[in-house]
């Protein structure tokens, strides 16, 4: 396509997916923290099978050789920023994407977050450039260097190129973990629903960004 066209797809896909998650409203963290604490798996769910969706149709295209797969290491930065980043995430009280919704609703709190994100993200690359993290630099080829810090990466396409087993394959077994989880929480609000049959009132709260 052209880069018009290009422009003008992404518009209205973007469009498109805000108008759905303005609606639903999803939101990561409400996914994860809604089920550590208060026990309401309604956005968890739908993580869940966002996730089974994308993992099919991204190896099925990485199979037959569509699409750029992202490689990159992992090591125990990626570890640490994580685990910031979900700090960062609790404590704004939503994920980006539902940041991004809260700030096109006019909220002047998670405007701020927005605005942080982007100067922790800009402050990250500066830096990144003078520290050129992990020490071992050269390392970084994909393989285990406990040294460096690094632990390597293995993603569907590797696997694929290495044992030549389709990449679809590895995907089918994710969202074969994936769909044990999803059943185990339909288990789970079965025992809730159940729990509260004679007029308690339903465990937790509805997902969303709050």
């Amino acid at each position: 396509m052209s880069p018009v066209a290009d422009v003008i797809a992404a518009f209205m896909f973007g469009t498109l997916v805000g108008i759905l998650v303005q609606r639903s409203r999803f939101c990561n963290v409400a996914a994860l923290r809604d089920a550590m604490l208060f026990r309401s798996y309604r956005s968890t769910k739908a993580l869940l099978v966002g996730m089974m969706i994308m993992t099919f149709l991204f190896t099925l295209g990485e199979t037959f050789g569509i699409g750029h797969p992202v490689q990159f290491d992992s090591g125990l930065n990626t570890v640490i920023g994580l685990f910031l980043f979900g700090i960062g995430m609790v404590m704004a009280g939503a994920c980006t994407v539902g940041t991004w919704v809260r700030v096109g609703e006019g909220n002047i709190g998670a405007l701020w977050a927005l605005i942080f994100t982007f100067v922790g993200m800009f402050a990250f690359s500066m830096l990144y450039s003078v520290i050129h993290w992990p020490p071992a630099y050269g390392l970084m080829d994909h393989k285990v260097h406990l040294r460096s810090l690094q632990f390597g990466f293995a993603n569907a396409r590797t696997l694929q190129d290495e044992t030549g087993i389709p990449a679809v394959v590895f995907g089918l077994i994710q969202v074969g973990v994936l769909a044990l989880f999803y059943r185990a929480i339909l288990r789970r609000e079965a025992r809730q629903k159940a729990a509260a049959t004679g007029g308690s009132a339903p465990v937790g709260e509805e997902g969303g960004c709050h």
